[in-house]
């Protein structure tokens, strides 16, 4: 049923449209959407990792490079500022990936657990990557192949043009959403938000993006939590500390079945949570239901004493080794 908007409703709107299309916008840096906010003022001493700009020199990078190195790097850092202690490693997507590779590569590293939010580890279960595997296993990935060897890599906007088209219903529905909701300003300005960070997307190198298009996506790798690279496998069954994996229930690109096939990778674990969540891929981690969802599940399992504890004894055996 069609309703007419109030006065008050009509002023908001117009001062909404007024700020979006001629003042400084609508959103910042979306206080009570932002999850290291959060963390912070939980009393968290909280890092960021964050591997910048990729050019075209950079496309001889691999997923080597951040699982040896990148990552590695980053967990002692964090640890050795933090004064010796273990680090609570939280991923969102690739980067919980890349973290649970790091640290089955190198079960010394001094983390004490590890929280994925929205990181597929099964890519038969995604759906919209299903439909192709079957065309691409004929053609070997070939046409994909030269696309990104041209291009040294999948650029920034590619990249959010892929998770666009993942997400394809709530994209095409967003001018109707936008244009029924211009006196909600909370509304508006998330989506603008949003905007902006699918905007500075960055991009894959090129031997990024074809280790993640023929490893993950055409032959599905990780289904079987082995990993060969360079020299060595790497195998999650050497991961042997408590894992949260959080998946959004409406998640296109790393659904929940796909999400949650990484209990079955962790035999040595001592303990994994699945959880769901409400939102899409960028949503279940920072939309306006997050707070009272991923993230409520994210400080209990943070807050999970006896996790910590055998996190603390393990390092220190390893340390004493």
């Amino acid at each position: 049923m069609l309703t007419l908007p109030t006065p008050g409703g009509v002023l908001d709107a117009a001062a909404n449209v007024y700020d979006k299309l001629l003042g400084d916008g609508l959103a910042d840096l979306r206080r009570g959407c932002s999850l290291a906010e959060h963390l912070l003022l939980a009393g968290r001493p909280t890092y960021l990792v964050d591997y910048g700009a990729i050019e075209f020199a950079n496309r001889a990078l691999g997923l080597e490079h951040w699982i040896d190195e990148v990552l590695p790097a980053a967990i002692r850092g964090a640890s050795e500022d933090a004064g010796g202690r273990p680090v609570r490693v939280v991923g969102w997507c690739l980067g919980g990936i890349l973290s649970m590779l790091a640290l089955a590569g190198d079960p010394s590293l001094p983390v004490a657990s590890v929280a994925l939010v929205a990181s597929p580890f099964d890519f038969a279960k995604v759906p919209m990557v299903a439909p192709l595997r079957p065309i691409a296993a004929v053609t070997q990935g070939q046409g994909v192949t030269q696309l990104y060897r041209l291009l040294g890599g999948a650029p920034a906007p590619l990249v959010k043009r892929g998770y666009q088209a993942a997400g394809l219903q709530k994209y095409l529905l967003k001018p109707y959403t936008i244009a029924r909701n211009l006196h909600d300003r909370e509304l508006l300005a998330q989506i603008e938000a949003v905007d902006a960070f699918m905007d500075r997307m960055h991009a894959y190198p090129g031997r990024t993006f074809g280790q993640l298009y023929h490893r993950f996506f055409r032959t599905n790798d990780l289904a079987d939590g082995r990993y060969a690279i360079d020299d060595r496998t790497l195998d999650l069954a050497d991961v042997r500390v408590p894992v949260l994996s959080v998946a959004g229930r409406g998640d296109g690109i790393a659904p929940v079945a796909a999400c949650h096939h990484v209990a079955d990778l962790l035999p040595n674990a001592p303990s994994v949570t699945l959880e769901t969540a409400p939102g899409g891929h960028l949503g279940v981690l920072t939309g306006r239901a997050a707070a009272a969802s991923t993230w409520r599940q994210l400080d209990a399992f943070l807050d999970s004493a006896p996790a910590i504890r055998r996190a603390n004894r393990r390092h220190k055996r390893s340390a004493a080794a």
